[in-house]
């Protein structure tokens, strides 16, 4: 008796344009081939133009002399160089800027959405306030307001708040001493890398062994003692350098040591208050999302309610809390380019006025699209790659 398997049927045939495979192919050819076809005459007809007005057009100004002063650098940086390097400074403020803003953001905003869980009413209360106060106004009039009392509430440097001698606070920024350079310095930055890898090496083992023999090891301990004590190690092996740059006031501004600016502070500040009153929100609603018999078994087995929330509440609501907190993190991040209203040198205001002085405006918009883009997309990759490390796995 002859057997007929699903394997072994054939397809009939039929014509071309009948045949669903073969028209859905047809289908992506043309819309790719479309909308290649729209890129290339809106390519070529903006070149055609920029060459029809007379205006460069390539990334060779990347390689020119920019001209301009930058206020904050993390970098070595003088106006000599070049436009590129101009880029990267005010890259690296926006990177300085938004990693601070990411961990800072979510310390307070954890802490607002915990406490508006309080039984306390006072504290509740407070903690709601301050959510609608924040997330209701446009961050862009919290920048404003910030920056003008930063500015106009402090005496200038003449007149600035001396703490102990060491620190001066004035209207121009936070100026603090600093170490004189020392190549020892770059080995003691290696020497604290090392110490965080171990420190986390330790961590993971003393977990594995406490697993495998219930015996506990203090891993916090040790990974302190590792992180600071290895570059101490390399800083008394290099002949222990002390010499500091101290501020001191010359003609209209301190020179020496190093400064907070107030566009600097009062960007951080705006972001991570703005920010983190919505982190506040997602963490709360992450927290509310727990049955509520995990908090009452918590309790039933004797935990306080600090306890409970560490280590029984927070951890599984992370699971819901993550995939919010990562538009959130991308929010920080394109919100630092209001920066520019503000007057700090960021990724923005350096591309801004690279643009200013070279006229090549689509270029320099690119380059800033194309960081942003960067930047998200890394934040995403680490978020996604995190949120499956903590997912559960079924077995």
């Amino acid at each position: 008796m002859a057997v007929e398997t699903l394997g072994s049927s054939t397809r009939p045939k039929v014509a071309p344009w009948n045949d669903p495979v073969v028209r859905g192919w047809i289908f992506q050819i043309v819309v790719v081939g479309l909308v290649g076809l729209l890129a290339w005459f809106l390519v070529s007809n903006t070149l055609d133009n920029l060459a029809r007005q007379k205006i460069a057009s390539g990334y060779d100004y990347l390689h020119h002399e920019a001209g301009f002063q930058i206020g904050d650098t993390m970098i070595p940086y003088s106006p000599a160089d070049t436009y590129a390097r101009a880029i990267l400074v005010g890259m690296l403020n926006t990177l300085k800027v938004s990693v601070l803003g990411i961990v800072l953001c979510t310390i307070l905003g954890t802490l607002i959405g915990i406490g508006r869980l309080s039984p306390n009413w006072l504290l509740a209360k407070i903690c709601e306030w301050y959510v609608e106060c924040f997330r209701n106004v446009p961050l862009l009039l919290w920048l404003f307001l910030f920056y003008k009392i930063i500015s106009e509430s402090f005496p200038g440097p003449r007149q600035a708040i001396s703490v102990l001698g060491t620190l001066f606070l004035s209207n121009r920024g936070l100026y603090f001493p600093v170490p004189v350079p020392n190549p020892i310095h770059a080995w003691m930055g290696l020497a604290l890398l090392v110490g965080v890898a171990a420190a986390v090496a330790v961590k993971r083992w003393a977990r594995k062994r406490q697993d495998a023999t219930g015996l506990p090891f203090p891993a916090i301990r040790t990974g302190i003692a590792l992180v600071i004590g290895l570059p101490l190690v390399v800083w008394l092996l290099g002949g222990a350098p002390h010499e500091m740059s101290w501020p001191v006031v010359k003609g209209f501004n301190f020179q020496g040591g190093s400064v907070i600016q107030p566009e600097f502070t009062a960007l951080l500040f705006g972001l991570v208050v703005y920010t983190s009153a919505f982190v506040a929100e997602i963490v709360r609603s992450g927290i509310l999302a727990i049955n509520r018999g995990q908090g009452e078994a918590a309790a039933a087995l004797g935990l306080s309610r600090g306890q409970s929330m560490r280590l029984v509440l927070l951890p599984q609501a992370l699971r819901v809390i993550i995939p919010p907190m990562t538009s959130q993190y991308l929010s920080i991040t394109k919100n630092s380019s209001l920066a520019i209203a503000i007057g700090y040198p960021d990724l923005v205001a350096a591309v801004n006025v690279t643009i200013n002085q070279t006229g090549q405006a689509i270029e320099n918009v690119l380059i800033i699209m194309a960081a942003y883009l960067t930047v998200s997309l890394g934040i995403s990759a680490f978020m996604n790659w995190y949120n499956k490390r903590i997912a559960l796995r079924e077995r």
